[in-house]
Order: structure tokens, then sequence, then C-alpha cells
């Protein structure tokens, strides 16, 4: 199936491993030029040459999207290199602190997963409404539309999903989709999923008997052509959207 994106310009944050790089290959697959951005110069460098394998024009930032300097930067050098920005995965997440965060991991879960996907948004809004066309996709988790995970994650994945929904209905007149993609526990090299099963294999063999009705992990190449078709012109009536890629996990039922 063409996905009709092809010429796309993509904007991905967080693209230099795990579910970011994973949508951000993907989208250079179907066509998509892309601006991606992570801390590490080096690992964003060693993801945007994979890119670049696919025929996509790569712009490749060192960039903490918690600082809103750099967040200016990175939105600016995707309009001087491409002109406008198509897509937008805000990627970039996770926590620390156990039952009692303080107020720093409060502040720090916060600036990573909520700030950051608002900040990178307004900026990249104007350029979207000009066009009247966007696909806006903040990467959630099923922790943000119930209960689980530690308590900072779990409120600011639900903020992320607030404020996909409430954007989303702003935006409806002007062809620009705003979505939340929320996965369960995926694994893959590097990820926290990976580091706790290292840690402790046989609590985490307990967990997916317990929680997994599928009996595993999931993979990147199975949450990524979600994110696609959410990214496509093909989700013209999606909008407003928290999808679950869970294989099941989540019990919710909303």
């Amino acid at each position: 199936m063409d996905l009709g994106l092809k010429g796309h310009v993509a904007l991905v944050t967080g693209a230099s491993r795990g579910i970011g790089r994973s949508i951000a290959l993907g989208l250079a697959q179907e066509g998509c030029n892309l601006v991606v951005c992570a801390r590490s110069r080096d690992a964003i460098e060693d993801a945007a040459a994979e890119f670049r394998g696919t025929g996509a024009e790569v712009e490749a930032l060192a960039a903490d999207v918690t600082a809103a300097a750099d967040v200016e930067r990175v939105v600016a050098a995707a309009i001087a290199r491409f002109g406008t920005v198509h897509v937008l995965v805000n990627n970039v997440g996770g926590s620390r602190g156990g039952a009692t965060p303080s107020d720093e991991e409060w502040q720090e879960a916060l600036d990573l997963n909520l700030f950051s996907t608002i900040r990178t948004t307004r900026l990249v809004l104007p350029h979207m409404q000009r066009q009247r066309y966007g696909r806006i996709i903040n990467v959630a988790s099923i922790y943000g539309r119930e209960s689980g995970g530690n308590p900072t994650y779990n409120a600011a994945k639900a903020s992320v999903i607030s404020f996909s929904k409430t954007l989303a209905r702003q935006l409806a007149p002007e062809g620009i989709t705003v979505n939340s993609l929320c996965p369960g526990s995926i694994l893959f090299p590097g990820g926290g999923w990976e580091r706790r099963q290292q840690a402790d294999p046989d609590g985490i063999a307990d967990f997916v008997r317990r929680d997994m009705p599928m009996g595993r992990f999931g993979r990147l190449e199975e949450l990524t052509p979600v994110a696609l078709f959410m990214a496509s012109p093909l989700s013209s009536l999606l909008t407003g959207a928290a999808i679950n890629v869970d294989g099941g996990q989540s019990r919710s039922l909303i």
C-alpha cells in the first residue's frame, strides 16, 4: 500500500534509538525527508547514516528537547533545510522516581514528556497551519490511559494524551490531525525493558506471564506500521485518538 508520504518532511525527536529510530527509519523508507534529534551527537549521526541509506535527505542535530532554546534550534533547522514540516513525531519521554517522587523528579518528568511535546508542537504548528495540513503524533503509553508505571510517568503520559485530544479538536478544521500513540511494553536493545530483564530475569518472566496475554513483549516492527499510518494522508479521519499497540496488555475499557 502506498501511504502517500513520498516527499513529505518529518521531524522526529529522540530518534537515535528504540521507538523514535524505528519510526524515523520507517518514514524514510516511505519516502520522507527527515529532521531528527537526540541528546548524543554520535548516536544521532549513527542513526542518520542508516536513514540516509534509504535515499532520504536528513538533517540530524544533537539537542536536548527539555531546553526551549534547543527546540527552537531544531525547528529552525527544519524550516531552513526543507521549508516546512508535514509530520511531527514527539517521541522523547521517560521518567524516574519511586512511589514518592521529589519535586525535582516531577519537574524532570513533565519537562521530558509534556513540555517538550508542547514546545515542539507550538513551533511547528504555524507552518502546518499555513499549508492547512499536518500530522502530529505524540508518543504516550498505555500507562497514560490507566494506572501503571511510576507516578511521574503515569501522570506525564496522561497529560500528553489530554493535550493531544484538546489540540486535535481545535485543529480539526485546519486539516491538522493530532493523535497519541500508546505502546505497551516494547522490548528493544538498550531499552528499559531489556535492562529490567537483565537485572531480574525471573521477575520479568513473571510479569510477562501475568500481564502479557500474548506471552511476550512487543517488537518495534509491530509498533512502527501503526505510526506510519497515523503519519500518512490516509489517516485523515483519525484525530484525537489514543491508539494502544500492546498485544492486549492494557485493561482499560476506554
